[in-house]
């Protein structure tokens, strides 16, 4: 019998499957997982029902969650900052839901990848090459045919996302994905300044100054008329629901859905990684300033490096 069973497993090793090969039964996994899931109704936390296809962590589960669970007219969906667009948000949204979209890079060999990709054809799908600040963005949304009410918006350009949502006036989305940084805690409204070129690489040589905190987004969703619903367990993604829609799902309170990252993506000043880690890495950068976006303040980071958590 073990002779036998080493066999099987030989010949299953050796079975070569193409990327594509590959996406389909990683696609059609996730189909018998989300019907599993629908199964539990409404959940008290959404990191009961993440997975993984396409996402970096398990926010192609969550994203699922939300869709089955939100009545949303117009399928559609933006995301920014989507690279190759093999790693993203809304590549399984579009592929097992056939939802349309754009996405945007500013990087144009991403999209280039992106357009002779098999799904550019397959699906309704627009990909731009553009580097987004606060002046463009509404014009390169309508220019591109999205205007008014869109299911999903997903922002991760990791640096001014914060100004970013704050600007965007054109599309009304039933859901909102945002990255936060979470070294800068949840206690505190900050993000960094605006700047219309900001680079997080050339902002400072650790990588750790980007973007904003949780409670900064949270305070914009309030603003704006959403309700926070809960972080992925990766500590990165941050999940809003138009409070109109929310049907039953459950807000969360900001400390609660709080969730620190275990990332140690820090870099020293010869660009090699240092792998600091937890607390300490809000100390790397205690010298930069951020402002405080609900009393529109500019404030350094040492001042308030002992109350972020």
């Amino acid at each position: 019998m073990r002779s036998y069973l080493n066999i099987i497993r030989s010949a299953i090793s050796n079975i070569y499957f193409s990327k594509d090969q590959h996406d389909e039964l990683k696609v059609l996994s996730a189909k018998i997982l989300i019907e599993k899931y629908k199964e539990k109704g409404l959940v008290e936390n959404i990191h009961d029902i993440e997975f993984k296809v396409f996402s970096q962590f398990g926010d192609d589960g969550i994203i699922q969650y939300l869709i089955n669970n939100i009545d949303i007219h117009d399928k559609k969906f933006v995301e920014f900052g989507v690279g190759d667009y093999r790693e993203s948000n809304t590549r399984f949204l579009l592929i097992n839901d056939n939802w349309q979209g754009i996405v945007f890079d500013g990087n144009p060999g991403f999209i280039k990848d992106i357009r002779s990709d098999h799904i550019y054809w397959q699906y309704n799908l627009q990909a731009v090459h553009a580097f987004i600040n606060k002046d463009n963005i509404n014009s390169l949304l309508e220019s591109n045919g999205f205007k008014g009410e869109i299911g999903i918006l997903h922002i991760d350009i990791d640096g001014n996302d914060y100004w970013i949502w704050e600007a965007i006036d054109v599309i009304d989305p039933t859901i909102v994905i945002v990255e936060y940084n979470s070294i800068f805690g949840y206690k505190h409204a900050i993000s960094i300044p605006y700047q219309e070129n900001f680079s997080r690489a050339s902002a400072h040589y650790s990588n750790l100054y980007f973007g904003a905190s949780l409670k900064a987004f949270y305070f914009l969703a309030e603003a704006k008329g959403y309700a926070f619903v809960g972080s992925n367990n990766a500590g990165n993604n941050a999940y809003f629901i138009k409070k109109n829609k929310i049907n039953g799902i459950k807000p969360v309170a900001l400390e609660n859905g709080f969730v620190e990252s275990k990332f140690r993506e820090s870099r020293d000043e010869n660009g090699n990684l240092n792998f600091i880690s937890g607390r300490n890495r809000i100390k790397v950068i205690q010298d930069m300033e951020v402002v405080d976006v609900e009393r529109n303040k500019l404030i350094k980071i040492k001042g308030i490096i002992d109350s972020i958590y």
